[in-house]
């Protein structure tokens, strides 16, 4: 699941406007809550039921849990994203059909940023977690990206604290202006940016 340094240290920043297979709707208020220890276990949960669907068809290469709810201690919007790598997302008929099956709905296809699609965890049951299930392909740069800072946050309590400050100011924001999920990423942007740059320095790549 691993890529080459070169491509992890370049970030690929496409804007694509016609991204949604999936009608969004008016943009929910986003709430970020402290962590909690049952989000691994929900994770452990879903991810049986995906590697299940999708291994007898030969499509399943790893899945990964990531984003905020993956960091102990660290607050988060309650949402489980996780990083699934299947042998081509280009190959939608091959893996979406069987992801329907199991409640996920394809809701954002980005072929210029690593053949990205998303998938939506949809009507979960009450009290169940929303789930993003984020789609790339075998050593893919955003994959290794995503579980490096995944696992630098863990072991890191002063960028941990400095990524939550920042969700939480930058959720404020796009709550008080009405945005959508894309502009409060886009108001992180800066700050994981900085937190790569430490990430890639100690890992010796700049």
């Amino acid at each position: 699941m691993y890529a080459e340094t070169a491509d992890i240290v370049t970030f690929n920043d496409v804007t694509d406007p016609d991204l949604w297979v999936r009608p969004t709707g008016n943009p929910a208020p986003i709430e970020i809550v402290d962590h909690d220890p049952a989000w691994a276990d929900y994770f452990s949960e879903v991810a049986h039921r995906i590697r299940r669907a999708l291994s007898p068809i030969g499509t399943f290469g790893g899945l990964e849990h990531v984003g905020s709810t993956s960091v102990p201690g660290l607050r988060a919007k309650p949402i489980i994203d996780m990083a699934l790598v299947v042998t081509d997302p280009r190959d939608e008929a091959g893996y979406v059909p069987v992801l329907n099956s199991i409640g996920f709905g394809l809701t954002v296809r980005e072929p210029a940023w690593y053949e990205h699609r998303m998938l939506k965890r949809l009507d979960p049951d009450p009290g169940q977690l929303d789930c993003h299930l984020h789609v790339f392909g075998p050593r893919c740069a955003e994959v290794a990206r995503m579980r490096l800072f995944r696992d630098h946050l863990r072991r890191h309590g002063d960028d941990r604290e400095r990524y939550q400050a920042v969700k939480s100011a930058a959720a404020a924001q796009s709550n008080a202006l009405g945005e959508t999920g894309m502009d409060y990423n886009a108001r992180k942007q800066a700050v994981v940016r900085e937190i790569y740059r430490r990430i890639f320095e100690a890992e010796g790549w700049e």
